[in-house]
This record gives structure tokens, C-alpha cells and sequence, in this order.
């Protein structure tokens, strides 16, 4: 199928973004345009998908979950899931195909780096939140509370870097999880229990060293877009 030689392509593009940054800004965006002194950046924070509503309200109940699991059996599954529903949210807040300001996002003077840390310090910090939020009603030693924290950021980093390199936030979400179960599995069989993974002080400095691999390589991954687009 041929394109008509009277349609102007570009100027039916302009005027589809047009009317998708037309929308008025709601109370959280003027706040994010605000603190981050640009307001194309405040809509692309917006409209993280793993910042949406629903994509919140599935974190909550998988939490929940987990705090009852934890109050039910002793073995606190929030600071073993938060891990991984976290990195599923990293991988799902940037890249073609899941973000509905992807293209948009590619033409912001905005670098795309910027964007990608913005949302991943967004999505991390508000899972970070409701997983501690999660622990503590679960009733969890403070040792085990915060011990996911590390693991969560390395996690993560996979997650976005494995995301990002093959533009494919599935891809993201099996490198994240599969990264996590695998160490939680080892954790088991090395130390005989099954929290090893979060309570093992000799293991913050392989995540912390993880995390930064993780980190280069999704930066470079960002260039790469940018470059190709």
C-alpha cells in the first residue's frame, strides 16, 4: 500500500504531538515542572508507565501479599520479592514499545539520559517507599528491612541496563528476575537459609560493583539510542 502523494506525513505528525502535550497539566506535573525546571521533562516523568496508576496499585498488592505471606509462614518474602517487583518497574519505565512518550521523548532538546535517570530515581524511590512500608507492616527485623535496599539497587540496575541494550523492556524484566532468583537460590544453598541474599554483609560490595557495571552499561546503551535516532 502506497502512500497518497497529497498527505504530508510529517505535519499529520506534528499535529498528533501537538495534541498529546496540549493536555493540561495536572497538580503532580506542575509540581514535577517545578522542581525539575522543565516542563517537558515534568510530562515525560508523568507518563512513566510504571508510574501509573495501575502499574502502582499492582506493586501494592503484590507487597501485600508478601506482608502476608511474611506474617503467616516467619519468612519475610517483602524484602525477597521488593527486589524483584522493583527491577520489573526499572525495565517498564523507559524504551520503545511501553512508553507512550517514547517518540516524543526522542525529540525533546531533552537529553536522553536525563530522562532515563529521572524516571528510574522516580520508580525506584516510590517502590523503595512502599516496600519499607510493606516490611515494617510486615513486622520484619530492622537487619532484614533495610538489608534489600543494596540488592534492590543492583537489581535494578540490571534490569535497566539489560532493558535498555536490547530495547526490550521484557527483556529487562527476565534479566532482572532471573538475576534475583538466582542469587536468592544461592544464598539458600551456600549459607542453608533462604535470606542469606538480604542479610550477608560480605555480599554489599558485589552488589554495589554490580550496580555500577549496570549503570556504564545503560548510559551507554542511552547513547546508542540517541545516536541511531
Amino acid at each position: 500500500m502506497t502512500e497518497p502523494d497529497d498527505v504530508d506525513l510529517g505535519r499529520v505528525w506534528v499535529g498528533v504531538a501537538a495534541q498529546v502535550w496540549r493536555r493540561r497539566p495536572g497538580p503532580v506535573e506542575r509540581l514535577a515542572g517545578r522542581l525539575l525546571r522543565s516542563a517537558g521533562l515534568a510530562r515525560a516523568l508523568v507518563t512513566t508507565p510504571s508510574l501509573l496508576l495501575g502499574w502502582v496499585i499492582a506493586t501494592v498488592v503484590v507487597l501485600a501479599a508478601g506482608v502476608l505471606a511474611t506474617r503467616g509462614t516467619g519468612t519475610p518474602y517483602v524484602a525477597l520479592c521488593a527486589p524483584a517487583v522493583a527491577a520489573a518497574g526499572i525495565a517498564y519505565a523507559y524504551g520503545p514499545g511501553i512508553d507512550p512518550a517514547w517518540e516524543l521523548s526522542c525529540s525533546m532538546a531533552v537529553s536522553d539520559r536525563l530522562v532515563l535517570l529521572v524516571r528510574a530515581l522516580a520508580v525506584f524511590g516510590l517502590n523503595a517507599l512502599l516496600g519499607l512500608g510493606a516490611s515494617v507492616a510486615s513486622g520484619t527485623a530492622t537487619a532484614v528491612t533495610f538489608g534489600w535496599l543494596v540488592p534492590m539497587t543492583a537489581v535494578c540496575a540490571l534490569a535497566l541496563a539489560a532493558a535498555t541494550l536490547a530495547r526490550s523492556a521484557n527483556a529487562g524484566v527476565a534479566a532482572g528476575v532471573a538475576g534475583w532468583v538466582i542469587t536468592v537460590l544461592s544464598g539458600r544453598v551456600a549459607a542453608g537459609r533462604m535470606t542469606a541474599a538480604v542479610t550477608e554483609a560480605a555480599l554489599v560490595v558485589p552488589y554495589l560493583t554490580v550496580a555500577a557495571c549496570c549503570a556504564a552499561v545503560a548510559l551507554f546503551a542511552t547513547r546508542l539510542t540517541r545516536e541511531a535516532s
